[in-house]
């Protein structure tokens, strides 16, 4: 399902000037005056960069268990939606809204704060969602939320791009799920 929407929104951001429009026209009604520092905190805890050492941290607290094959899968998840995600901006060259922060560069589709956050939810409840249940859930749902609020609230990206990330970021999840469980 996730490769499906992923699918139609490439093809629609690509060729679609209507659906352009619309995602425009929206992002416009998301965005209003909603551009706090409490955004940019948010935005700078789940930058890429640093979601890749969360990552690394992760991995490592895994190895120490002794769990050395769902280290090296937390390393591949994270790594292979990221390098998904940076491929399909260069393809995409999707420009980035008006008015958005100098501080961010580059191209827009799939938001890779978002593409990054969804991985490292779901790779987190995969590993820990049965011993500590609702509450982690209930947590890293509020953290994602966040996430996808503060891009489009910096102006960052439509919303077409943190769907984009969040469908790619499943997909990925999904993919690497499956290449591991075939190795067990």
């Amino acid at each position: 399902m996730s490769a499906l929407i992923l699918v139609l929104l490439i093809f629609n951001v690509r060729n679609s000037r209507r659906f352009n429009l619309f995602d425009h026209w929206l992002h416009h009604k998301l965005v209003g005056q909603h551009d706090g520092f409490s955004w940019q905190i948010i935005t700078f805890i789940n930058d890429p960069k640093l979601l890749v050492v969360w990552d690394i941290f992760l991995a490592s607290f895994l190895i120490n268990e002794e769990n050395n094959l769902a280290a090296l899968w937390v390393l591949f998840t994270l790594g292979f939606t990221d390098l998904s995600g940076l491929l399909l901006k260069k393809w995409m060259h999707r420009k980035r809204p008006l008015m958005h922060s100098s501080l961010e560069d580059g191209y827009s589709f799939p938001s890779g704060h978002v593409l990054g956050t969804t991985s490292m939810v779901l790779i987190i409840w995969e590993i820990f969602g049965t011993k500590f249940g609702n509450g982690l859930i209930i947590t890293l749902a509020v953290i994602w939320i966040m996430v996808v609020i503060s891009r489009i609230s910096l102006k960052a990206h439509y919303p077409s791009d943190v769907i984009g990330a969040t469908s790619l970021a499943v997909f990925c999840f999904t993919l690497s799920q499956q290449i591991f469980l075939a190795f067990l």
